[in-house]
């Protein structure tokens, strides 16, 4: 399948037919907040070639015959309400071209479908996972075992970015440019991978607005300036250990909506929830682009930044929406 496909799912007995006893095929779990999207159409925006890997941080991952559609993401409800909002990795078997005959009223409906939500159900949690600490199983932490490694520099995969329409020509040519004049100046040491150095950040402390008061989702806020955001910083980058990375960098002063607040998620490695005891927003549109840091370079997950509210201004002075 190539960029631009119209696809659906496949029926439920098909599906089913593709999974093991954990409910996964070349250990991809289909989970159970898939189910809403049978009876729907869908456009593949890219080929999950050059994932990156956000548990070891060892390179780039790629999941064979495994699709992204449009923006799907993951809503957390079978996973204790994960926050993550995670893109969806879809294996094409799952998949078939869109067709135009009418489809039944309730796709979910039947033997079938009961028996691949009880088996997706029962695949949420980990192997280590007890009552007084429960783990979560899900495509996130199941990343390296569903795919494999591919060379940072890999020629091939680089190219087929283009050719298979992960994306536009203006978009490659852009990147490899970048990707070339970086590499040459992080070789004689005139480009960093952090925003800041260690020089920008000396004797820092995270900062705390004593003033800071919760955001709400759909709020319009403003992110603050490069420099603003540096002088909320530790010297180790991080404010109260939530990194400030180069793909947010470009969003500095833009004005943007709160999307959520982040208040729990599975830790990637571990399969363990996290409640955030700490502010922490995700912004409507805003994501990582894979295209400012080393070595992500064209990875298609769309992952969401998160930003403490000292980075987010407010906009208080908001004009009313217009309606009809």
């Amino acid at each position: 399948m190539r960029a631009g496909d119209r696809v659906e799912l496949r029926s439920a007995a098909e599906i089913l037919a593709t999974l093991d006893d954990r409910g996964c095929l070349d250990g991809v779990p289909f989970m159970p907040e898939m189910l809403a999207f049978f009876g729907k159409t869908f456009t593949v925006t890219a080929q999950a070639n050059r994932a990156c890997d956000t548990i070891r941080y060892s390179g780039v991952r790629r999941l064979e015959q495994t699709v992204l559609l449009d923006d799907l993401r993951c809503e957390g409800a079978a996973h204790a309400g994960c926050q993550a909002q995670c893109r969806l990795y879809w294996k094409e078997a799952w998949l078939r071209p869109a067709s135009s005959a009418e489809t039944p009223d309730d796709p979910r409906a039947g033997e079938a479908a009961e028996r691949l939500e009880r088996l997706v159900t029962a695949g949420v949690r980990g192997n280590d996972s007890t009552v007084d600490e429960p783990t979560f199983r899900c495509q996130a932490t199941e990343l390296l075992r569903a795919s494999e490694p591919v060379s940072w520099y890999d020629l091939h995969s680089f190219a087929y970015e283009l050719t298979g329409g992960n994306v536009p020509l203006w978009r490659w040519l852009r990147a490899m440019i970048r990707i070339a004049l970086e590499q040459v100046a992080r070789g004689v040491g005139l480009l960093r991978n952090a925003p800041f150095g260690p020089d920008d950040l000396a004797g820092q402390r995270s900062y705390v607005d004593p003033d800071a008061r919760e955001l709400r989702p759909g709020e319009l806020v403003q992110i603050r300036s490069k420099p603003e955001i540096r002088a909320t910083l530790a010297q180790n980058g991080k404010n109260r250990g939530l990194w400030f990375d180069r793909e947010m960098v470009p969003y500095c002063g833009q004005t943007v909506r709160v999307k959520a607040k982040v208040e729990r998620f599975v830790d990637e490695g571990t399969g363990r929830l996290v409640e955030l005891s700490s502010d922490c927003y995700m912004l409507d549109e805003v994501v990582c682009q894979s295209f400012c840091s080393d070595k992500r370079w064209f990875c298609p997950r769309a992952i969401h930044p998160w930003w403490r509210a000292c980075w987010l201004a407010p906009v208080e002075n908001e004009a009313p929406e217009r309606t009809a």
